[in-house]
């Protein structure tokens, strides 16, 4: 009998940015592979993404890739090794909670699709909310366990009021299929050993936008 085939996996010194620049990386190299491109050097991953080729070289290594100094790396291996670690880069489900405007929004930007990450059902608790695209199904919110039990759905977005944010995260842990939760909501929520939650407080990204801005203003009017 042979033994079983062993999955790779990321060292445990490697940290959850560099999972987060490893994931941008690997969407870049695929458009490159999918023109045609065969290599690419890690100055240009650098420029794509607003980054140091130093920085590009450093993560590549952690994850045991090495490039050529005149020749760059491989494409096609670098996608395979990201493949192996971060899991196969085709569709990837997803489930929306709280069907407003801006789940609405989302609806509309990833309803149906047949690549990359798809919405596949969405949910409210008001049953005049209707999906603006016809094959996405809008359903009850008290069906949200039982759905993402049938269909093993990993990643929920939650878009709901702020208020409905903390029980709603709690039932998603519940069905132990949840592993990851992209907040909508101004209501921060945190992560655990089971699920891994992203809060995205746009009021927030703005404000701290507002504040680079008036910091290199004054960076610039002390400099001679």
């Amino acid at each position: 009998m042979r033994p079983p085939k062993r999955t790779a996996r990321l060292p445990l010194t490697i940290s959850r940015e560099s999972v987060e620049r490893m994931s941008r990386y690997r969407s870049l190299l695929a458009r490159l592979h999918a023109m045609g491109f065969t290599r690419v050097f890690s100055g240009n991953l650098g420029d794509a993404l607003g980054l140091s080729g130093s920085q590009v070289r450093k993560d590549f290594a952690a994850f045991g890739a090495r490039g050529v100094k005149r020749g760059g790396y491989e494409i096609a291996s670098l996608l395979a090794r990201m493949s192996a670690i971060l899991g196969p880069p085709g569709p990837q489900q997803a489930v929306i909670v709280g069907c407003g405007k801006i789940g609405q929004a989302l609806l509309r930007s990833f309803g149906a699709r047949h690549t990359g990450v798809t919405i596949v059902a969405g949910f409210d608790s008001n049953p005049q909310v209707a999906s603006p695209v016809p094959d996405v199904p809008v359903l009850d919110v008290r069906q949200l366990s039982d759905y993402v039990r049938e269909h093993r759905i990993e990643v929920a977005i939650l878009c709901t009021p702020e208020q409905a944010a903390p029980e709603l995260l709690e039932q998603l842990r519940r069905t132990g299929v949840v592993r990851g939760v992209l907040n909508f909501t101004p209501t921060p929520l945190r992560s655990d050993e089971t699920c891994c939650v992203q809060n995205m407080d746009i009021r927030m990204e703005l404000e701290k936008l507002f504040c680079l801005i008036h910091f290199d203003k004054q960076r610039s009017a002390t400099q001679p």
